[in-house]
């Protein structure tokens, strides 16, 4: 009676072995979510600030929420425009295309606590995330340290199970830093709460 290889049983308790693990880059295999890394956004998730107060986000067009006063420090040059799909929720689109570098803001209203992006189901292992409140409310930056920079997001917890994002996308590739992407997305989010504030 012949004996049936063992490589290929060896192989499969080897793969096993691997189970609970994702692949990175070259193979390597890494935790799915590290102890240390949920520690670390628990952490960032108790600096943020109490809200001031709650301001709704029901029934608001996020197209209506800048000014054209606000329009031009942002240096938008296009009428404000519903995105044809959005991503999970109302979104305007608005376009900085006269001049170089040129750049667009999204303007996105989310059914969803802004910690959900620290410590829920929205929270991603290949993002970074940082405390950076915005008019006194709880806010953080979200973007992909990775690669060149294309975009950052800003999200803005303006009421329980509400959050605005303000996300700023570089159009003109390599014009804008990390830093100079998170700044604008920064400042449009500040505005966008100012005018939230205006119609509440």
């Amino acid at each position: 009676m012949r004996t049936a290889p063992t490589k290929p049983i060896l192989a499969v308790v080897a793969v096993l072995g691997l189970a609970g693990c994702s692949s990175g880059n070259g193979g390597t295999a890494y935790p799915v979510e590290p102890a240390i890394s949920s520690l670390a956004q628990q952490s960032k998730a108790a600096e943020l600030p109490a809200r001031p107060k709650d301001l709704s986000l029901a029934d608001i067009d996020p197209c209506q929420l800048l000014g054209q006063a606000q329009l031009d420090e942002l240096k938008i040059t296009s009428v404000p425009r519903k995105a044809a799909a959005a991503q999970d929720g109302p979104t305007c689109v608005f376009d900085s295309t006269q001049a170089e570098p040129f750049h667009a803001l999204h303007l996105r209203i989310v059914n969803a606590d802004v910690q959900e992006w620290l410590t829920g189901k929205r929270r991603k292992n290949s993002m970074t995330t940082a405390p950076a409140p915005v008019e006194g409310y709880p806010a953080i930056t979200n973007y992909r340290a990775a690669g060149t920079p294309a975009d950052c997001e800003v999200l803005v917890g303006v009421a329980k199970g509400q959050t605005m994002a303000a996300q700023e996308f570089a159009i003109t590739t390599g014009a804008f830093s990390q830093p100079q992407l998170c700044q604008l997305a920064t400042q449009a989010a500040g505005l966008a709460v100012q005018g939230l504030k205006n119609r509440t």
